[in-house]
């Protein structure tokens, strides 16, 4: 492997925008700028963006001068290497703005967290702001707090305790935080805002946002760009979440051929929201398609079309009369608001053509009134196009996992998105840094089919030479997007992932490689020195579906995070499923990574549960006060940190007996018990966000299962990697690419950052 460590950029965000591909085709250009006396000016910019690939045919000189001149007023000042990074992405931006590009339809999913110039946009403000006095004004603990003043800093103010953000994801997507883990009181200390920010992040990444460039410490000081940036992507996930066959079967009214239905269920949401109001437009009589929501909705016109046929009882003639396009979005509004669509936005940000906030009032408007009919035969057949349950949560983790990776390509439908080979190469750069060759790559949009062969080819070689199970398996299989063949490989590469990183770790084990055997022996001891009697016999063990041994774990390796006051007995099913939600969300707090639904802990799936498990080890282990590995006893440290050690609720004992020693803990803060921060070793060490776990090995009739996509022996192949010893007995059944046995549960987690090795690709 190559030792080239290639191109370094300072600021990390910035770095994270680009591969290292690309960074050394633009360094290599921006040299070539140089003049005489080794400088770059901002006025040499225009002619070298205007030639570029990305940029041709859709900007010329004259265009992106003018765009440069509102961040530079002297196009003679001189521009380092970051400047012209900057002024490209902001140049990119405006380009996929203009166009509507398919391939950076998501972008506000992976750079509206930062803003080139640290700038937010008031009208942008305002709206969110609207949008949170309106949904969580009901709420127990903000109602206190709103409505909020548009017009003042005080929804940064709001945002720095984490309680808004963590309710306004439930908002969004419902369920996905346990509000008993959320500390709430009007005065939070340093650790429990930590702790809120921490499950806020963690929650946000579980949900679909790009959150690689924010920390708990950006929104504990309410950085504005950056806390607006992720509330956008919070609520634009809320406004898209139905635009989906799945949610809504009756999309399928806009393919006019049932094959185009597959091609329908790959579009990104915002692709979907296109194709649904231009399939109302056409059959209003509007000539012209509209192709993004910012120039072709500026005049106004569209959305008179829009509403006139979704709501013709509210239709005014006027509306169309009228020449003033600031009149026409005016009486546009008045229409919408007839039909009670949520006023996202002003007349000044039609005509100026806001994209965000213009998705958000179509959004709205299909929300309110999709117009679509409820033919019974086409939506039966919509619902036997989606995805059985299982898949669709294979499908998720694997989507979520991919995208904390911070590629530049967004997921948004993982069979789709990969069968190109483009995104499954950039994983592979993440996940083998410099394996990729990216001169035989070729980048989307890729019009001739061989060329997605050629990629997939790529990716099956490299899947090869590290060592996983791809027998029979060619490019053009990825090509067909052979779901099961796609998700048999992610996991092995999700795996070999997770072996990497557990090899960081092997200093903890005097050099010992970590197996299952290990993860397991750990927990089970951990859980041991805090006094407690659970025990775990493997990854599968049924016991663990009440969730009781879990939160003995996070108990032990921090005592004050788990309110026994709010832990069930797990005897029911619907007790179960609450301590399996505040087991998702206590982690979550903790710092751990996850993806995992409570279903997955209740169903006692085998690959989750290691992963849960290794992800809390993983935590522990990074914690400055260091728990001995190598005997069950519990150590001086231990048994200071859980003093007094809370009673076990399988001992038939009542939810409400259950407490916290007032001695061993501070007051509880509904659902946390609440540490002082004095006390609390190694707060400023808490694991980023994006450092996640993706531990799993395989060491016993008890491993989790080594996913494979042929019948090889995988344990001679994992030894190659780890030396790790397993038995096969226990692997899951071989899948190859005619295989019919669905695949294997998925596991999934974000890696830490690492540094890439690329070759460098044409521009």
């Amino acid at each position: 492997m190559s030792s080239f460590v290639g191109v370094l950029v300072s600021d990390q965000w910035l770095q994270s925008q680009f591969t290292q591909v690309e960074l050394r085709s633009l360094k290599s250009k921006f040299i070539s700028m140089k003049n005489q006396n080794g400088k770059v000016t901002v006025g040499d910019l225009p002619s070298l963006l205007a030639k570029l690939k990305r940029f041709s045919g859709i900007f010329d000189e004259e265009e992106i001068r003018q765009g440069l001149g509102q961040s530079y007023s002297d196009m003679n000042d001189e521009i380092d290497f970051e400047g012209f990074l900057r002024s490209y992405l902001d140049l990119q931006s405006r380009a996929n703005t203009k166009l509507g590009d398919p391939k950076h339809s998501s972008s506000f999913l992976k750079a509206t967290t930062t803003t080139l110039l640290h700038t937010i946009s008031d009208p942008e403000k305002s709206s969110y702001v609207a949008h949170i006095n309106s949904y969580l004004r009901d709420d127990p603990f903000l109602k206190q707090f709103l409505p909020i003043d548009p017009s003042s800093n005080a929804l940064f103010d709001l945002a720095k305790d984490g309680v808004l953000l963590c309710k306004l994801i439930n908002v969004a997507v419902p369920g996905t935080i346990d509000d008993r883990a959320i500390n709430t009181k009007k005065v939070l200390n340093p650790w429990e805002r930590n702790e809120n920010h921490t499950l806020c992040l963690n929650s946000a990444k579980a949900i679909g946002c790009t959150v690689v460039n924010i920390g708990t410490q950006d929104l504990v000081e309410g950085r504005p760009h950056l806390v607006l940036g992720l509330i956008s992507q919070i609520i634009k996930i809320q406004l898209l979440a139905d635009l989906n066959l799945r949610k809504t079967p009756q999309l399928v009214e806009l393919v006019e051929d049932n094959n185009d239905v597959e091609e329908l269920m790959g579009l990104a949401p915002e692709k979907v929201l296109l194709k649904w109001m231009n399939f109302h437009l056409k059959k209003a009589g509007y000539k012209k398609t509209v192709t993004n929501f910012s120039s072709d909705v500026k005049d106004g016109e569209a959305y008179a079309y829009l509403l006139n046929v979704l709501a013709p009882e509210h239709c005014s003639p006027a509306t169309l009369d009228t020449k003033d396009p600031t009149e026409r979005a005016n009486l546009v509004l008045e229409h919408a608001e007839k039909m009670d669509c949520k006023r996202y936005i002003s007349p000044k940000d039609i005509v100026e053509g806001s994209a965000n906030l213009n998705l958000a009032f179509v959004a709205q408007i299909f929300h309110q009134r999709n117009g679509l009919s409820t033919d019974s035969k086409k939506i039966s057949f919509a619902e036997m196009m989606t995805d059985d349950e299982l898949m669709s949560r294979e499908e998720r983790c694997f989507r979520l996992w991919i995208n904390s990776l911070g590629s530049v390509s967004y997921v948004n439908n993982l069979f789709e998105d990969v069968r190109n080979g483009w995104v499954l190469l950039e994983v592979l750069d993440k996940v083998s840094p410099g394996s990729v060759n990216w001169k035989q790559a070729t980048k989307p949009p890729i019009k001739m089919p061989f060329r997605k062969v050629e990629n997939c080819n790529q990716v099956v070689r490299i899947g090869k030479q590290l060592k996983l199970s791809l027998v029979n398996v060619a490019g053009n299989d990825f090509v067909q997007g052979n779901k099961k063949l796609i998700l048999a490989f992610l996991w092995q590469l999700m795996r070999f992932n997770m072996l990497q990183l557990l090899k960081k770790l092997r200093s903890r084990f005097q050099g010992k490689e970590v197996t299952d055997a290990d993860i397991l022996n750990w927990a089970n001891r951990k859980v041991k020195s805090s006094g407690r009697k659970s025990h775990m016999e493997s990854f599968k063990d049924k016991s663990l579906s009440n969730g009781l041994f879990f939160l003995e774990l996070l108990s032990a390796v921090e005592p004050r995070v788990v309110n026994w006051n709010l832990v069930t007995k797990g005897e029911s099913d619907e007790e179960k499923k609450l301590n399996a939600t505040y087991i998702i969300s206590v982690a979550r707090k903790l710092g751990c990574s996850i993806f995992l639904l409570p279903e997955d802990i209740i169903e006692v799936n085998q690959k989750m549960i290691l992963t849960l498990t290794a992800s809390v080890m993983y935590w522990s282990l990074q914690q400055p006060v260091e728990d001995s590995e190598s005997s069950a006893a519990p150590s001086p440290a231990t048994i200071s940190r859980g003093a007094s050690p809370e009673p076990s609720v399988d001992e038939a004992q009542s939810p409400a007996s259950i407490g916290i020693s007032d001695a061993a803990a501070s007051p509880i803060t509904n659902g946390s018990a609440s540490p002082a921060l004095a006390t609390t070793p190694g707060l400023t060490h808490v694991l980023p966000v994006d450092g996640t776990l993706f531990p799993a090995t395989e060491a016993s009739c008890e491993a989790s299962p080594e996913p494979s996509i042929s019948g090889d022996d995988d344990g001679s192949i994992v030894s190659e990697i780890s030396h790790m010893t397993i038995d096969d007995t226990v692997s899951d059944t071989a899948i190859s690419a005619q295989a019919d046995d669905p695949p294997s549960d998925t596991a999934t987690s974000a890696p830490p950052p690492v540094k890439e090795e690329t070759q460098p690709q044409n521009e």
